[in-house]
């Protein structure tokens, strides 16, 4: 896990219309190339993963064209995706149902907390828990707990470190009673438009996600 002002940032989700071309385009600006990651049966779709540290990773998702189309809308609003943007972040918990628990205490639902799954390239399956809000579109993060399964950052490529994640907002009071609520002390930076700003650092230097 990453430490950011006290902060342990799981992982980034970079949400993306083609997961080939989303590799290719970060590889080109980073030096490092993702690996594929898996599929998301039932929710329609498949990802790429890079280590950002022992513990925190950069998820690159799409819809996967091979699955069926979901009954419901894609996450992290992939349906509406025209270019990559970094649509999510997630904070780790030992104890995900404390966490919740102790988010709503301070005025903040994070939503209910479900199950999650994916298949690897060889057919093995990762399980998570996780909660469901997508508060403020995706700048407020979700919860996640891996529980004893391996913590993906481990298997996947390195190269990439996490220098530094803030949000920009044109209302910064608005959302820092959200974030103080998930212990997420990170920078508020007013802005003309929202988004969540990730700064990796690689072999070709620094990479600014957004």
């Amino acid at each position: 896990m990453i430490t950011l002002d006290g902060v342990l940032i799981d992982h980034l989700v970079y949400a993306v219309p083609s997961l080939p071309a989303a590799i290719a385009d970060v590889a080109e600006r980073s030096g490092v190339r993702a690996q594929a990651g898996g599929k998301h049966v039932g929710l329609g779709t498949h990802n790429a993963l890079l280590a950002l540290g022992p513990r925190t990773y950069l998820e690159i998702i799409a819809p996967d064209p091979e699955q069926p189309e979901p009954s419901k809308p894609r996450p992290f609003g992939l349906d509406r995706v025209s270019h990559g943007t970094l649509a999510g972040w997630a904070l780790a918990c030992d104890d995900i149902d404390a966490a919740v628990a102790r988010a709503r205490s301070h005025g903040y639902d994070p939503g209910d907390v479900t199950d999650g799954r994916r298949v690897g390239p060889t057919g093995t399956a990762l399980r998570w828990r996780m909660t469901s809000s997508r508060t403020a579109g995706g700048l407020v993060p979700f919860l996640i707990s891996w529980g004893d399964t391996e913590h993906p950052a481990r298997s996947a490529p390195r190269g990439l470190t996490l220098e530094a994640c803030y949000i920009e907002h044109p209302d910064p009071a608005s959302l820092a009673p959200l974030l103080t609520a998930l212990g997420a002390d990170v920078q508020i930076k007013p802005a003309a438009a929202a988004a969540l700003v990730a700064r990796l650092g690689g072999p070709n230097g620094s990479t600014v996600l957004r």
